[in-house]
């Protein structure tokens, strides 16, 4: 998609009362990416105060003053019926307040100049601005030339002080962008990671999300965080795999690289790649040796419950919670299955979920690092998506008869009765699909009410 920009008028307007910069990472995408930028613009607007700017703006799109405190504007205009949004600030300076740096002291100020702007920024590729009035690059920092040896250096000397979450930011920039971090840069990683525990939960996430998911390779980023003392503070449970062996002839590597080995062949979706990270993060704990290598009984069960504690405390949102821990839980499963096994794997997986949770495999093969085949994945695809062409129900909601019809048969309210019943009848027709019809449903139905739960129920009365 063509990246887009404020439209000629608007700047144009700008410049008749103060200048107009772009900022930020599409400034450095547009020498690091030979003029093509990766993401829309940010602004950066100087000589208009906040009120006048705002006024200009009402004229040519929408505006949001949502980010007045900090200085900036919100602002959405449409291209082509698309709607775009952009963020065009005052010059400020900033450092971050409070628990969680989640606050920070602000003040701007549009007499500011740009350069005083820059020199707040995280690392000095993203201290450039570019000045629309006269197609000029401002670089006070040097970033082109760090930006050409592809190197990160921090802007100041307290930067990652002012911001922690700036060290993660470097971890995946360098993991993005193939970049390498300067030695006194990443010096003050190593002095101040211990800080990171001080950084929200969802900024951490925000970052890490584009690590898994923008980075070419992923474990870059992971190895940069290890070596620099980040692992320990964000995702201590990954590093206690580090030097972890798997004796046995079926893995190359320790727990920890094969892990960051399967997180790289996986798609890059934030969701799988966060099951690789997961999927054998209590291998440490289950490891017992026996003759011949060792064994890892039940790891994925108590790995997919790692993966949602470590994801609460990350503030993950559910659904990805639900996606990753299935995927972990489900990770070891058989191709050698009949077509009950097969349909079963699939409603206890999700159609949703069903061909991530082969994708992982492939990737977990791959990352032993044995150069190991997949044909049987292959084959099992395959039987899969003709399986799901047939459409077998797979839901409660494909039976044939529903909740009502089970309390009209039986002359009850609704209640637990009610969904044993329905779960009775899904196990069924999951066996055999072609039992999935009206007529021999409710015939199943009558069976198991009265054998398993009117029986079951005149036996606890008399209990009582």
């Amino acid at each position: 998609m063509k990246m887009c920009r404020l439209s000629q008028d608007t700047i144009n307007e700008i410049l008749r009362r103060g200048r107009i910069y772009e900022v930020g990472g599409a400034v450095r995408d547009k020498f690091l990416f030979e003029g093509k930028s990766t993401k829309d613009r940010d602004y950066l607007v100087t000589g208009v105060s906040y009120d006048d700017l705002t006024a200009i703006l009402e004229d040519y799109g929408r505006v949001d003053l949502v980010g007045r405190s900090f200085g900036v504007i919100k602002f959405t205009q449409s291209r082509a019926g698309v709607p775009h949004t952009f963020d065009i600030t005052l010059p400020r300076k900033e450092h971050s307040t409070g628990t969680g740096h989640k606050d920070f002291s602000v003040d701007f100020d549009p007499n500011l100049n740009v350069e005083d702007d820059l020199r707040r920024r995280d690392f000095t590729v993203n201290a450039m601005a570019y000045a629309l009035d006269r197609d000029e690059l401002v670089d006070p920092l040097n970033g082109l030339v760090d930006l050409k040896n592809r190197q990160l250096r921090m802007v100041y000397d307290e930067s990652f002080a002012d911001d922690p979450l700036r060290m993660l930011r470097a971890v995946q920039f360098a993991a993005r962008f193939n970049f390498i971090i300067e030695p006194e840069t990443f010096a003050a990683l190593r002095k101040n990671a211990h800080l990171m525990s001080t950084v929200s939960s969802e900024r951490i996430t925000e970052e890490l999300n584009k690590l898994l998911k923008l980075a070419p390779r992923p474990s870059d980023g992971f190895r940069l965080m290890q070596t620099t003392g980040l692992l320990r503070e964000i995702l201590p449970e990954l590093e206690e795999c580090i030097g972890v062996d798997q004796p046995g002839g079926f893995h190359k590597y320790d727990v920890f690289e094969h892990t960051l080995r399967v997180i790289d062949a996986c798609p890059p979706s934030v969701h799988l790649r966060l099951a690789a990270l997961f999927h054998d993060v209590t291998k440490p704990q289950h490891r017992r040796l026996v003759e011949g290598g060792a064994t890892f009984y039940g790891h994925e069960v108590s790995s997919a419950e790692v993966a949602e504690k470590v994801l609460e405390r990350l503030r993950y949102g559910r659904e990805i919670i639900r996606d990753v821990s299935t995927l972990v839980e489900r990770h070891m499963f058989t191709t050698d299955v009949t077509d009950k096994g097969l349909r079963r794997l699939i409603k206890k997986v999700g159609e949703d979920l069903i061909f991530d949770l082969l994708e992982l495999r492939r990737a977990d093969v791959k990352g032993q690092g044995m150069d190991g085949k997949t044909d049987d994945v292959d084959r099992f695809e395959r039987e899969i998506r003709e399986e799901l062409d047939r459409k077998p129900p797979f839901g409660l909601s494909d039976l044939a008869i529903d909740g009502n019809d089970i309390m009209r048969m039986f002359n009850i309210a609704p209640g637990k009765e009610i969904g044993d019943v329905l779960n009775h009848l899904m196990d069924q027709v999951l066996d055999d699909p072609s039992l999935n019809s009206r007529e021999a449903l409710e015939a199943i139905a009558r069976e198991y009410y009265q054998k398993d739960i009117k029986h079951n129920h005149s036996d606890k009365e008399s209990e009582e």
